[in-house]
C-alpha cells in the first residue's frame, strides 16, 4: 500500500475515533472489513469482541502451536470528561461542567475548538455513540488581565469550557446520537480536538496519538499478518482506562483479556503453561528527545522522531521488558527491516508507565514495551514521525507472522 494511503488511512482512523469507544468500534469494522466475524467463537479464522471502550481480536489457524502472540495497546487518552450534570451558566456565559480525565496537558487544551464523543446509555439500557462535533472552547485570560507569568490553571475554576452555540451541551449530544435528550439517562463523553490531523512533510500533527497510533498499527499488522498464514493464535487486546490506572472492568488490570485467553487455550488444546509459551508486546508510545528540553534524557538513550520505534525499559519496572523480551522485539524489528531506538530514563526525571507492567504481572506473560516517539505527548495535539507509524506496523507484522 502506498505510504501516502496508508497516512491517509490512518489520520481517517484517528479523526473518527474521538473517544475509546469509538476507538473501540472503527477497529471492530476495519477487522470485520478484513473478514473478522463480530462474536466469541474460538473457530478457525478471525474474531472480534467489543468491551465498552475495550476490544480484542484473536485469528486461530486450522493447528496452532502451542502459545499466543499478543500485541496489547490502549484505546483512551487524557482530556477534559463531562460531569453527569454538564450543562452550568455563569456570568451570562453557557459552560460545560468537566472533570480532569488522566493527565493531560492542560494548557494545550485552551483556545482550540472541542468536540465532545464518547457514550451515552438510554433509559432502555441500550449504549449509542456521540459525538458533538465542535461546539466550546477554553479561552484563555488576556494578558492585559495580568502580568508577569500565565497564571496558574486551577483544575476546577479555569478548565470549562465556553459553549460556543446557543444550546445545552446535553441536547447536542442526543442530537448527535439520535435520540430524545431524556432517553439518556447517563454518559461518559470526553473531549477532543476538533481540528483534523494534518501531515507536514515528514511529522504528523494530530490528537490521540498516544495511544491510537499503537492502536491503527496493530490493527495493520493484524490484518497483514493473517494473509502469511500464521502459525500461533494471534490476538490483538486495545483496553480503556490506561490513563488512569488501568484498574476498571475493560482496563488491562480487569479480567477481559485471562477470560478470552483461558477460553482460547482450552478450545484450541494449549498446554497448562501457555501463558508461558506466550508472548505480549505492549505498543504505548514513547518520548522523543524535546530539543529544546535535550537535558531531560539519558545522555545515552535519546530516540529521534522517524529514526525507528523505540524500545522502552526501565529498571524498576515501569516497563516490562527484559532481557529475552527485548531480544524478540529486536528480531521482529530485524525481520522487517526497521531500525530499533532504546529508551532509558534520566534517573532525575520521573518515567511513565504502561499496561505491560499491569497485564504481564496478572498473566504471566513475558512482556515488551515499545511504540514510537512523540513529542507533546498528553498534549491535546501531539507530533510524531511519517515513517515510525509505517515502521511500526511492519514490525508487529513481522512479530505476528512469527519472526
Amino acid at each position: 500500500m502506498p505510504v501516502a494511503h496508508q497516512i491517509s488511512a490512518f489520520t481517517e482512523f484517528i479523526t473518527a475515533s474521538p473517544s475509546a469507544f469509538h476507538a473501540a468500534a472503527n477497529t471492530r469494522d476495519a477487522l470485520v472489513a478484513a473478514g473478522f466475524t463480530e462474536d466469541t467463537a474460538t473457530s478457525p479464522g478471525g474474531h472480534v469482541l467489543i468491551d465498552g471502550g475495550a476490544v480484542i481480536a484473536w485469528w486461530i489457524p486450522e493447528n496452532p502451536k502451542p502459545g499466543f502472540r499478543i500485541v496489547g495497546s490502549h484505546t483512551d487518552s487524557p482530556g477534559l470528561m463531562l460531569k453527569p450534570q454538564p450543562d452550568v451558566e455563569r456570568e451570562g456565559a453557557r459552560q460545560v461542567a468537566v472533570e480532569v480525565y488522566g493527565g493531560p496537558i492542560l494548557s494545550s487544551w485552551f483556545d482550540r475548538e472541542l468536540r465532545f464523543a464518547g457514550r451515552v446509555a438510554l433509559l432502555d439500557g441500550s449504549t449509542r455513540l456521540a459525538d458533538t462535533g465542535p461546539v466550546a472552547r477554553v479561552p484563555n485570560l488576556a494578558i492585559h488581565l495580568y502580568r508577569g507569568d500565565a497564571p496558574e490553571i486551577d483544575r476546577q475554576v479555569h478548565t470549562q469550557p465556553i459553549m460556543m452555540v446557543d444550546s445545552p451541551i446535553m441536547d447536542i449530544v442526543a442530537g448527535s446520537a439520535e435520540v430524545a435528550v431524556d432517553e439518556i439517562v447517563a454518559h461518559e463523553l470526553i473531549s477532543a480536538d476538533a481540528q483534523k490531523p494534518e501531515v507536514v512533510g515528514d511529522m504528523l500533527a494530530a490528537g490521540r496519538l498516544d495511544n491510537v497510533s499503537s492502536l491503527w498499527a496493530s490493527i495493520s499488522a493484524l490484518v497483514r499478518a493473517v494473509k502469511e498464514k500464521p502459525e500461533h493464535v494471534l490476538v490483538l487486546a486495545s483496553f480503556n482506562h490506561e490513563e488512569v490506572g488501568s484498574a476498571s472492568v475493560t482496563g488491562a488490570g480487569g479480567p477481559l483479556l485471562e477470560r478470552v485467553l483461558t477460553t482460547l487455550a482450552e478450545s484450541t488444546g494449549q498446554p497448562l503453561d501457555v501463558f508461558r509459551q506466550s508472548t505480549m508486546i505492549s505498543a504505548d508510545a514513547a518520548h522523543a528527545v524535546h530539543p529544546n528540553y535535550p537535558g531531560k534524557h539519558d545522555p545515552t538513550h535519546r530516540p529521534l522522531m522517524n529514526r525507528g520505534p523505540v524500545l522502552k525499559i526501565n529498571a524498576n519496572q515501569r516497563y516490562a521488558s527484559d532481557a529475552v523480551t527485548e531480544a524478540a522485539w529486536t528480531r521482529a524489528a530485524r525481520a522487517a527491516d526497521v531500525p530499533v531506538q532504546t529508551f532509558a530514563g534520566h534517573n532525575s526525571v520521573p518515567c511513565g508507565s504502561t499496561i505491560g507492567p499491569i497485564a504481564s504481572t496478572r498473566l504471566g506473560i513475558p512482556t515488551v514495551d515499545v511504540g514510537i516517539p512523540l513529542l507533546s505527548m498528553h498534549s491535546a495535539r501531539e507530533l510524531a514521525g511519517v515513517q515510525d507509524q509505517l515502521w511500526f506496523a511492519d514490525a508487529l507484522t513481522a512479530y505476528f507472522v512469527g519472526a
